[in-house]
């Protein structure tokens, strides 16, 4: 079981439930996407992607599709 499968059974629950936002900004959710990302370009190279996408999640961006 990878770090990304432990985070969407035992925290992503938790955080969902304690967020007073509408949840995910982005399509697809990060976890999905950087699981994406880790398949399509490998553990560095995706890994990378998925922390910038992570670090782009604040409450000043508007979000959307953003696909690996």
């Amino acid at each position: 079981m990878s770090g990304i499968d432990l985070y969407r059974s035992l925290l992503s629950p938790w955080v969902a439930m304690l967020s007073l936002g509408p949840g995910c900004r982005f399509y697809p959710p990060c976890s999905e996407y950087a699981s994406r990302a880790i398949a399509v370009d490998g553990a560095w190279r995706g890994g990378v992607r998925a922390l910038c996408r992570i670090g782009r999640c604040t409450p000043f961006q508007r979000g959307g599709l953003d696909l690996p």
